[in-house]
């Protein structure tokens, strides 16, 4: 899935750099029709204390029927709710088509669902999508997904009528999105396990709390770096820690300039690893006697993609070639 990072750096929201452990995700309907997800980085990154916007306002991320804004990092405190569900829940926006107007507040004008309903199921796949994202890179259920008037009900939101307002007029509701995210969970194929060994250069997911489970809180500059593997086992067996299988993370590698400095050094659960390079291969001895290394930039199981990727290291000056196995 393809989201588009652009942070509103601009918006008071993100100077205020609070950070929450999300719970659960909160969907929202922008009732401003025609305004697409890309259309409002310009009108929301600004701030209100200096006088450049009317409102303090900041969602995680904007959706249309084409695209995927994402417009604060997903553990940012978010001012979307207007309530408690600003501490717990990612909040995102589900753009609306133009050529209708509100009145009332909540009442769609005009609204013409058969002529919409294009749109509507290509914006509804991708909040889907985007769900079902977020759910596996938090382990939420579909449970944890509720929209606005949802929250209202439950008493952590604003009175706000979205998205309630619009779905059923395409014959859905939040029990149907709910059923179609947790379809897509069960039947979405698990990504291959990744080999993480002495060599590899790793960063650490962002939802990750502790290093392993009842371990050390884990400083937020460390999830700035990448990290390298120093060990993967010990007297030939995995180590395990909190229950998990942990790898020891020794040097770090600063991500601007790729320098590295004195690591961790502390074991770390597999499950809250990245990885970034699956580490160096050592080529056979030459007739020079030089030895040759080789890094490792990815690896992937469609031919197309390998190719896209060589060719743009080839067009930044590497000598890029794709391997077999």
């Amino acid at each position: 899935m393809n989201i588009k990072t652009n942070f509103m750096t601009r918006n008071d929201c993100y100077t205020a750099n609070r950070k929450i452990i999300p719970k659960g995700i909160m969907i929202h309907s922008t009732a401003a029709p025609g305004v697409m997800a890309a259309d409002w980085f310009s009108r929301w990154n600004k701030s209100y204390r200096a006088g450049e916007i009317n409102r303090q306002a900041c969602v995680h991320a904007f959706i249309d029927s084409n695209e995927i804004y994402q417009y604060l990092p997903w553990n940012h405190r978010g001012w979307h709710a207007g309530g408690e569900a600003n501490n717990t829940h990612i909040g995102f926006e589900i753009c609306e088509p133009g050529g209708f107007s509100y009145s009332n507040g909540f009442t769609m004008v005009g609204y013409d669902a058969c002529e919409n309903e294009t749109y509507f199921r290509k914006a509804w796949n991708n909040a889907v999508r985007l769900c079902v994202y977020l759910c596996r890179e938090y382990s939420f259920t579909e449970k944890d997904i509720i929209c606005h008037s949802e929250g209202y009900q439950l008493g952590i939101a604003s009175n706000h009528a979205d998205v309630m307002h619009w779905f059923p007029k395409h014959g859905e509701d939040m029990d149907t999105f709910r059923e179609a995210v947790k379809a897509e969970l069960e039947t979405a194929i698990e990504p291959e396990a990744e080999e993480f060994e002495a060599g590899s250069i790793v960063v650490i997911k962002d939802a990750s709390r502790t290093y392993y489970p009842g371990g050390p809180i884990i400083p937020s500059w460390v999830k700035w770096n990448y990290h390298m593997i120093t060990q993967d086992e010990s007297g030939g067996k995995p180590v395990i820690k909190g229950g998990k299988e942990c790898v020891l993370l020794g040097k770090t590698i600063l991500k601007s300039t790729m320098d590295e400095k004195a690591g961790i050094m502390t074991w770390v659960d597999k499950d809250n690893l990245e990885m970034v390079s699956a580490g160096v291969e050592i080529e056979p001895e030459k007739e020079s006697g030089k030895k040759y290394y080789r890094v490792q930039v990815g690896a992937f199981s469609e031919q197309k993609n390998a190719e896209t990727l060589m060719a743009r290291l080839k067009k930044a000056g590497f000598d890029a070639f794709v391997k077999y196995d």
